[in-house]
């Protein structure tokens, strides 16, 4: 190892996925993720269920992190870890985790907020063919496969974060100096999908499925109503009550109407919440004089919204940033992202600290 690396194991849990990370200096070393299937058959995450999954996982995907990685634990300079927010029980088997590991091998540990790690994970470098993962089924593990992105962000640029339990739009002056210029006053935007995949029983998670059967429909085929909201602020609890409604009157009319019309259903109400995210997003850039645009979170991985956004972006002669798939949801590289620059200005945990929800 290089003289003044810095080597960074991070822990994430705060919902359904165990995962675990490696970064030296911003490079990614691995990134490993256990998925939970459990909750499929209940239509969402059930909290206990996770967190006992979470308890069986944690101690193999941290194994398999540091074996990937091809180090020691020795090497480890810092513990970083997901304290919220998130699901209390959930965090507590990645805090609990972090703390004994940490106080065992005598590192310092940093705390780190899920939602500016997601926005910070697109500051990871990664190494072109990177491996993927080996087979381990014991932990239910994957290394997710790894793509170089061309560039970084600088500052300041718009970031809008958006997941099943947030959506925001964040303007960056630094790593840490992050103004929320707007977030929704209701439902989160990944919740809305979800709901409507519910809606339409078409399973669980709703949002890649709403995503697969929206390309073989036609996005114009129906309308849905989007409130209006001042400011950057969004609500989209009466897009999912619009989007109930109208199913419910339809269906009166024909019983199979769901089924005969699914993929222009999924493209219609995809295109209503991608539409409405992106036009307050455009607007907070244009307000804030701002031509680097850059998507987070779990619903970044939409690619109704990816390919939106660069037409935006390319409309305003804009610099779009788009995450690889791999780091769009829950995963602890994005964790080791935010810790490294918490270790360069020295900003260490305790072992008083508990996690939080909000």
């Amino acid at each position: 190892m290089q003289p003044n690396m810095t080597t960074i194991l991070a822990i994430e849990s705060s919902c359904d996925d165990t995962s675990a990370a490696v970064l030296r200096d911003q490079r990614v070393l691995s990134n490993v993720i256990a998925s939970q299937k459990v909750h499929e058959q209940y239509g969402g995450v059930v909290p206990e269920l996770a967190s006992r999954a979470h308890q069986q996982n944690i101690i193999p995907v941290v194994d398999a992190a540091i074996r990937q990685a091809g180090i020691s634990k020795d090497e480890i300079d810092a513990i970083g870890f997901t304290r919220g927010p998130g699901l209390l029980g959930s965090l507590l088997v990645g805090v609990s985790f972090a703390k004994s590991f940490a106080l065992a091998l005598g590192k310092p540990m940093i705390e780190v907020n899920h939602l500016q790690a997601h926005v910070l994970s697109h500051f990871i470098q990664v190494e072109s063919g990177k491996r993927k993962a080996e087979s381990d089924a014991s932990a239910q593990k994957e290394l997710s496969t790894l793509h170089s992105p061309l560039s970084t962000p600088t500052f300041p640029f718009i970031c809008l974060l958006v997941s099943g339990g947030h959506t925001q739009i964040l303007l960056l002056r630094d790593y840490f100096d992050i103004t929320v210029l707007g977030t929704t006053i209701d439902d989160a935007a990944g919740e809305a999908i979800d709901k409507a995949a519910k809606i339409m029983d078409l399973g669980y998670p709703g949002g890649p499925i709403i995503d697969r059967l929206a390309k073989e429909g036609n996005a114009d085929a129906f309308t849905f109503a989007t409130p209006h909201i001042a400011g950057y602020d969004y609500s989209f609890s009466g897009i999912k009550t619009s989007f109930l409604y109208f199913l419910r009157d339809r269906l009166k009319e024909d019983p199979d109407f769901i089924e005969k019309h699914k993929a222009d259903l999924c493209a219609s109400i995809q295109k209503t919440i991608v539409g409405f995210l992106l036009k307050k997003v455009e607007r907070a850039a244009l307000d804030h004089r701002v031509t680097q645009v850059a998507i987070a979170g779990g619903v970044s991985a939409n690619s109704l919204l990816r390919s939106e956004l660069q037409r935006i972006c390319q409309k305003h002669h804009w610099q779009a940033f788009i995450p690889p798939f791999s780091f769009c949801t829950d995963n602890a590289a994005m964790v080791a992202s935010a810790a490294y620059f918490k270790y360069q200005r020295g900003e260490f945990a305790d072992q008083s600290l508990a996690p939080y929800t909000r």
